[in-house]
């Protein structure tokens, strides 16, 4: 007599569905700058919650530019060179105005190959013009992590 198996018959498991949009993996919790703070401001914060740069916003919360450690790095040795006071120089002087944003439906792969394109660290993500978060290198590399757990083999 053979052998009966009672674990019952066996499905083959549907895979669920993997998120690849930006949106599911950009970091909407933003620590953001104004144009009117001054750069020391900027450097105290950019040290004390260990990140590289942030958006520059107006009081509506819409994107105006980016301030990044290289132009703070920029701004010290130009008031250093120059013998000019650090504590007045505002944001507004030193951030980069023309900032390059990203769609959060993007996905992910497209958005590194952004990333490679571009030679960018992070990149702000809007919706209706106002700014809701941002998607960097690292969020990415995350991502792919999570999803090679899941696909790759």
């Amino acid at each position: 007599m053979g052998i009966k198996s009672y674990t019952g018959k066996r499905v083959k498991e549907i895979p669920k569905e993997i998120p690849l949009k930006v949106s599911d993996y950009m970091t909407r919790d933003l620590i953001t700058f104004s144009p009117d703070q001054s750069i020391e401001e900027v450097i105290e914060a950019l040290i004390r919650h260990k990140i590289s740069g942030g958006p520059v916003v107006n009081e509506n919360n819409e994107l105006i530019g980016i301030i990044s450690e290289g132009d703070c790095i920029k701004h010290i040795s130009d008031s250093r060179y120059y013998n000019l006071p650090m504590e007045h120089s505002k944001v507004e002087l030193r951030m980069i105005k023309n900032v390059e944003t990203i769609d959060g439906n993007m996905n992910i792969f497209d958005a590194a190959k952004m990333f490679l394109e571009v030679r960018r660290r992070r990149f702000p993500i809007l919706e209706n013009g106002k700014l809701v978060g941002q998607i960097s290198q690292k969020d990415i590399l995350k991502a792919t992590m999570g999803i090679k757990g899941q696909n790759w083999k």
